[in-house]
């Protein structure tokens, strides 16, 4: 625990490491682009220093025993360098620079064996249409970029010849459309040994428009076999890329029951949120205990939750003020973390809060209330 710890980013989920770092006394450093950025609200030390700038990466791992992410856009190269000098890196840069190609994602599960949805990929919506033309593809499909696409971006339904307009022009992937019954993520860690532990699968609602998360229950409303099944997948896809820290495994359940991958993070996760009150030992707890060389911890889950997103409304940006968060405060079971964003903008995750009840009808009840009555505006 008296390892020095460099972490790569310092957005919510950085600050997230640090409260849970902080609990076992350990010393974290953070680097990041932005001087206010969340983690910089409560960590002492944070650097200013681009995630891909080789001179700042390098700077900054000087004199750290251990370097990790928060965030998959870095700079692979520069931490390969660190790497070979003797600094210990986790995820190892080879793994974080396969995940970053969602088109390498793909490449990887058809090789290894892991059930995932057709694909294939294309330098330019010509080459795409042609083959669209020749009955390669039948609408709809999805079309994905294959880099820096996050929290619904870079994720475009095509359902006709007309939604081509809109399409991303190159360096992209297309997938067959799935016929998704429930949308599934199980939180992996394993540590230096190679000893993976799963979560409990939960189960992912997401916003129509926006294509970004709008609640999850924990654990999944999934049948045992399904959940054992989920959990059987993760962890050989988190041990097949041989990854040491966290892996979040995105599921698809389609209409068969058949669970396809979607997409991997090699970080702590949106849906692993939860974990902070619901479950013994969080994600970012067990991602640091992992990368540190010490036990994990209990993962079990401590109590049902509902985790809900807390997003900038689609027509303000600006300042940000949170209107009725008195009254969310004293909804019981409540737990909201804000991240401590100062600007608003729309669907922009501010913060998330954790619902915990045994019954999962009080759960959705409380969300709808909360929908209700919290609102993300400008002052």
């Amino acid at each position: 625990m008296n390892q020095r710890i460099g972490i790569l980013g310092g957005g919510q989920l950085g600050k997230m490491l640090y409260s849970a770092g902080s609990q076992l006394d350990m010393d974290l450093h953070f680097l990041d682009g932005q001087p206010d950025c969340p983690v910089a609200k409560v960590a002492p030390s944070v650097q200013v220093g681009g995630l891909k700038d080789p001179k700042a990466i390098l700077a900054f791992g000087a004199d750290k025993d251990i370097l990790t992410i928060e965030i998959e856009k870095v700079n692979t190269a520069v931490l390969e360098e660190l790497r070979q000098s003797g600094k210990k890196v986790f995820p190892q840069p080879h793994v974080i620079e396969l995940i970053q190609d969602k088109g390498r994602q793909k490449e990887f599960y058809a090789s290894d064996d892991i059930p995932s949805s057709d694909f294939a990929l294309y330098h330019s919506k010509e080459a795409a249409r042609s083959e669209v033309s020749s009955g390669r593809w039948t609408y709809p499909f999805v079309q994905k970029m294959r880099t820096d696409g996050y929290d619904g971006r870079g994720v475009h339904m095509i359902r006709s010849e007309a939604d081509w307009d809109d399409a991303f022009p190159n360096n992209f992937l297309i997938e067959a459309a799935v016929d998704i019954k429930k949308e599934l993520a199980v939180v992996t860690c394993t540590d230096t040994q190679g000893h993976t532990i799963c979560y409990d699968p939960v189960e992912m609602v997401f916003h129509p428009e926006a294509n970004l998360l709008l609640y999850q229950l924990a654990p999944a409303d999934v049948s045992a076999s399904i959940r054992t099944s989920a959990q059987k997948l993760a962890k050989d896809v988190a041990q097949k890329y041989g990854v040491v820290g966290l892996l979040a495994v995105e599921l698809f359940v389609d209409q068969e029951d058949q669970l396809l991958v979607n997409e991997v993070a090699p970080r702590p996760h949106n849906s692993g949120h939860h974990t902070i009150e619901a479950c013994y030992t969080s994600q970012y707890e067990n991602h640091l205990r992992a990368i540190s060389g010490l036990p994990l911890g209990d993962h079990g889950l401590i109590s049902p939750s509902l985790l809900l997103n807390i997003l900038g409304n689609p027509e303000c940006s600006g300042p940000v003020h949170y209107e009725g968060m008195e009254k969310v405060l004293a909804i019981a079971g409540a737990n909201v973390h804000l991240y401590g964003k100062t600007m608003t903008k729309p669907y922009r995750k501010m913060g998330h809060i954790n619902l915990l009840d045994p019954d999962t009808s009080v759960l959705v009840e409380r969300y709808q209330q909360i929908l209700q009555t919290l609102k993300v505006i400008t002052k």
